[in-house]
């Protein structure tokens, strides 16, 4: 007889709602990521990122308002799992259109919502819901 040790890691989950969604995989850079205080380049689930679609394998990054008064966002979805992206580029799953749940959100992610990311990633079909 034999004793097996199984670990089971519950993901965060930010979805408002499971179903309507849609997700692609993408690729996610550690351009502009500060490593924690445990070393770790993290990007959190819910942070806006911006790349081109047409393009998932050149890296996305965390997106970024601009203009006057930051008045726009290059944000064109949202991730949907922490991503580690210490050692560089890394897999991820990117939201690109869905409904967001703001309480889920870690609040350092809450502030990545700004009002223009919010308006770029509502023309596109993702919405946050508190």
């Amino acid at each position: 007889m034999s004793i097996k040790k199984t670990e089971a890691i519950n993901t965060k989950q930010i979805l408002f709602m499971t179903q309507p969604y849609a997700a692609v995989g993408v690729v996610v850079g550690n351009t502009g990521v500060t490593a924690g205080e445990d070393g770790r380049k993290i990007l959190k689930a819910g942070t806006p990122i911006a790349g081109d679609l047409t393009a998932r394998t050149t890296a996305f990054t965390k997106a970024a308002d601009s203009g006057s008064g930051t008045t726009t966002s290059n944000a064109v979805a949202v991730l949907v799992h922490d991503v580690d992206v210490t050692d560089g580029n890394a897999n991820a799953t990117a939201l690109i259109f869905g409904f967001v749940d703001k309480n889920k959100l870690d609040t350092t992610v809450q502030t990545l919502w700004t009002t223009a990311a919010i308006s770029a990633l509502g023309s596109l079909g993702i919405k946050l819901l508190a």
